[in-house]
């Protein structure tokens, strides 16, 4: 039977997601969790890894495991057995073709700023603190440039093992709600620190210190030496994934902004985040 599960934690005392030896991950307690609840080792595969720090609003996995119990009995278990800052929200048995990574069409990020003088006590290290004002207008401006399908190389970290840097950005949205200024992404797939890069780069224009333009400028530059800082992992939250609706499973209603054909730019095993109308660029 193959499970799949609805995942959110806050990532402020986590090393990221992936097992590391000898430090506190994401993928350890959750697996440490379902195993106690299934009496056998369970392995889980997610929808993708996110770094230290980082939180989930909606991260998806999946497991395989001969022991069957009640979707009630995954979630009230394995929530029973795993640490405050990490819950499991739904649970569903899914095809056997299913699987949390390669199935998915779109990945959604959203970037939490909080735009004020002051720090807060109740938003520490769940939104990134930015004390001079922010021009949301002029950064989504600059966000325009870099909607469809690009080269981001120069929002990709030093390390980033993808094996292409192209990616489809279907969606890239900011806004403000009082003293806090928000950045929704949604993108077939994401490269590694992509998303803090063109928030480090969005923040800059908003400030005042870049034109608009300048987004582009980065983006045709294929190079990191023209971009920014990398913005704090703090306020970036991996939000929801989107799946074939033959899965049934629950995601967030940012994409049905979407326009029609998203999955025809779905990444998929082995082509590494290519879109499949790209393949042979």
């Amino acid at each position: 039977m193959r499970v799949a599960l609805g995942i959110e934690y806050d990532g402020s005392r986590f090393a990221g997601w992936q097992w590391q030896k000898g430090r506190r991950t994401v993928q350890e307690v959750l697996e440490t969790a379902l195993s106690r609840v299934a009496a056998i080792s369970v392995r889980v595969h997610a929808s993708g890894r996110t770094d230290a720090g980082v939180h989930a609003l909606q991260q998806v996995v999946h497991f395989d495991c001969a022991v069957e119990r009640p979707m009630r009995g995954w979630i009230m278990g394995t929530n029973s057995a795993l640490p405050d800052d990490v819950r499991v929200l739904w649970a569903r048995v899914v095809p056997c073709d299913f699987h949390a990574r390669y199935s998915a069409i779109a990945r959604y990020y959203r970037y939490a700023i909080l735009n004020r003088p002051m720090r807060s006590a109740l938003l520490h290290r769940r939104a990134t603190w930015c004390f001079y004002p922010l021009d949301e207008v002029r950064m989504q401006r600059g966000a325009e440039h870099l909607v469809g399908e690009h080269d981001f190389s120069s929002f990709r970290a030093q390390g980033c093992q993808s094996k292409s840097p192209f990616r489809r950005m279907h969606l890239l949205d900011v806004s403000r709600d009082g003293d806090q200024v928000v950045v929704d992404l949604v993108a077939n797939a994401f490269l590694h620190h992509m998303v803090r890069n063109i928030v480090g780069v969005l923040m800059t224009i908003g400030a005042g210190k870049a034109e608009p333009e300048w987004a582009r400028e980065v983006l045709d530059a294929r190079s990191r030496s023209l971009a920014s800082v990398t913005a704090p992992p703090d306020g970036l939250y991996f939000a929801s994934v989107m799946y074939p609706a033959t899965f049934a499973v629950p995601q967030d209603s940012i994409f049905s902004r979407l326009p029609p054909g998203v999955d025809r730019f779905r990444p998929h095993h082995p082509h590494d985040g290519v879109s499949l109308a790209t393949n042979s660029r």
